[in-house]
């Protein structure tokens, strides 16, 4: 990519990445930078308000996504590698200013410049050979908010099927919830519990030993579950397996 070229984005980290698991954050940088992309990092960013929007506080939640307003004002791009808060920059901020002239129109400039991690891969950079390995039979799941509300679809498959090294088998009933939902997890655990069961009984029909979606917040729920049950099957993020595995070892993290 030449100098003219360049393309700047802005990572939104999203909280359960920056607080649990820091090293999808990582590697989803190491993946942008791989292709040209200069990476920024705003550091003021905060949550976005989606659980204080979902659980009805809507003025909480104004407050968050002003500041989130605030911090990526000046922003070519963002990126953000979760369906879920994606969404919620893109789609549910113009639904939270509503009413708010100025705000709203601030909403929508965000709105154009957010992009799912896997959609940004695709659609701006238009990435072709990812140079990456990751041996193992994985199968993927697609968060609900990615493909109804960010309506990517495509995308992560195209990206996983170019992975060397790696098998990837379709998840029967992939667009159904996994029963996590953030906060609908908490408010009806056993309708979660009953979900997540059907959900982990259709991963491990595939005989996959790797689980892969671009949400982690899916994962978290999914893997405890796959866990809880004592079966050994990876859980990963997108951009973990598109960084790939050293050539040398290969082991997993974590």
């Amino acid at each position: 990519m030449t100098q003219r070229d360049e393309i700047h984005a802005s990572l939104f980290v999203t909280c359960i990445i920056d607080q649990l698991y820091p090293q999808v954050g990582v590697s989803a940088v190491k993946v942008l930078r791989k292709h040209g992309v200069v990476v920024d990092f705003p550091e003021d960013q905060t949550c976005c308000g989606q659980p204080l929007y979902n659980s009805g506080f809507t003025q909480k939640a104004r407050q968050l996504a002003t500041r989130v307003l605030d911090s990526f004002s000046l922003s070519d791009y963002v990126v953000v590698p979760s369906g879920s808060c994606a969404a919620m920059l893109k789609v549910f901020y113009l639904e939270l200013f509503a009413g708010d002239s100025e705000l709203q129109e601030r909403a929508a400039e965000l709105a154009g410049k957010v992009y799912e991690f896997s959609e940004f891969l695709v659609k701006v950079l238009d990435v072709g050979d990812l140079g990456s390995r990751f041996p193992a039979k994985a199968t993927f799941h697609s968060g609900c908010h990615l493909l109804r509300e960010m309506e990517v679809r495509q995308e992560p498959l195209s990206l996983l099927g170019r992975v060397e090294g790696l098998e990837l088998a379709p998840l029967p009933q992939a667009d159904t919830c996994c029963g996590f939902g953030g906060t609908f997890s908490v408010k009806y655990p056993h309708i979660s519990q009953g979900m997540m069961d059907d959900k982990v009984s259709n991963v491990l029909s595939t005989g996959a030993d790797l689980l892969v979606s671009c949400d982690m917040s899916c994962l978290m729920h999914i893997g405890g579950g796959l866990s809880r049950q004592g079966h050994q099957v990876d859980v990963r993020h997108i951009a973990e397996v598109l960084e790939g595995l050293p050539e040398e070892g290969g082991q997993r993290l974590g």
